[in-house]
């Protein structure tokens, strides 16, 4: 069925559609305020709806999805390319349209409620997690004013102040006695909420068979196991481990001319907090394990540690898929074997 692409640019209140008509190339554009959009595709036939993949992207997707269309989310920064001259919403909304029509975009896989659920408990705990650090450097930094210097840390540095809390107290004024209580009381409240989120979070890991799976990776413990296990889904939006590690930016990037291509440092796209997890466990397995694959101690042997940390880290994402995509246990001797015949010839291709 040949469908006609609709490019919507979502927002807040006002929505914008772009289309051609397949059979008259007319051109179409609609605005539309929120609470119409739901009503206005109830009554078209099924098309084809594509959208950035930006806030309350996935809700639509499902919202639309649920109404019969074929929905696809395109990455914001490989949109911005297709906008001419000035910016609005017309504007984004044909850029949209005019990059739907580029195959070689990779589209970002819907998430479902339940992922979207897993991975709002990372974001929040994340959240908890550097106010936590900004609570702690402003009191460090309030307490140097007054010629008090805490160590290095939050474990060591509170540990000082409450076991010299008496001395720091006779050198301050009763309204900075009164201003370190409520920030440590602070402090104590910000981690109890952080400690109800992990405790979230280890229920979720209870629920999710994909994450017990990934939990016996080593390097990928419970945060990274319930984050990777509500990004990858079953793993279908992604054509191999190899694409899914560059999609978290673990690949170096390159540009070239001339025919010569420069190789430089890590992408860095893609997820953060799944790429800083990743990377997180790596080097707590370089650091503490007692036993290490061969390949890793050759390359510790001859490259910087945060170069072998990287290519760890890399590697635990492509497992991390394959496992998912594959529905298999891990397997510490695991080897692949090349693939023979046609597919050979395809993979060399």
């Amino acid at each position: 069925m040949n469908r006609t692409t609709y490019g919507l640019d979502i927002a807040k209140n006002v929505m914008q559609l772009h289309w051609v008509d397949t059979e008259t190339g007319e051109i179409g554009r609609k605005k539309l305020a929120r609470a119409k959009l739901s009503e206005f595709f109830a009554q078209l036939q099924p098309v084809r709806v594509v959208m950035e993949a930006c806030g309350s992207a996935h809700h639509w997707a499902r919202v639309l999805g649920a109404l019969g269309h074929e929905v696809e989310l395109l990455p914001a920064r490989h949109v911005r390319a297709f906008v001419r001259s000035n910016k609005d919403d017309a504007a984004d909304a044909r850029a949209i349209w005019l990059a739907a029509q580029q195959s070689d975009i990779r589209r970002v896989p819907l998430k479902s409620v339940a992922q979207q659920a897993a991975l709002s408990l990372h974001r929040t705990r994340q959240h908890w997690v550097s106010v936590r650090t900004a609570t702690l450097n402003a009191l460090r930094g309030t307490l140097y004013e007054f010629g008090v210097v805490l160590p290095g840390g939050k474990q060591a540095g509170l540990k000082v102040l409450g076991a010299h809390r008496a001395q720091i107290d006779a050198m301050m004024p009763a309204t900075m006695q009164r201003l370190i209580d409520g920030q440590l009381a602070t402090l104590k409240d910000i981690q109890r909420r952080i400690d109800e989120l992990e405790a979230e979070i280890g229920v979720q890991h209870k629920q999710l068979d994909k994450a017990a799976k990934l939990r016996e990776v080593p390097g990928i413990g419970l945060l990274g196991a319930t984050a990777l296990a509500a990004t990858l889904g079953d793993g279908s939006g992604w054509k191999s481990g190899r694409e899914f590690s560059a999609s978290l930016g673990l690949v170096p990037a390159h540009s070239g001319t001339g025919g010569k291509a420069r190789v430089g440092h890590l992408s860095k796209r893609g997820d953060p907090y799944l790429r800083t997890l990743l990377i997180h466990g790596a080097r707590s397995v370089i650091r503490h394990a007692k036993a290490k694959p061969k390949w890793l101690e050759q390359l510790l042997a001859r490259r910087p540690m945060n170069v072998a940390v990287v290519a760890l880290a890399n590697k635990m994402a492509r497992t991390a898929w394959a496992l998912v995509a594959h529905g298999r246990e891990y397997q510490r001797e695991w080897k692949s074997t090349p693939p023979k015949g046609c597919a050979a010839q395809a993979a060399a291709a």
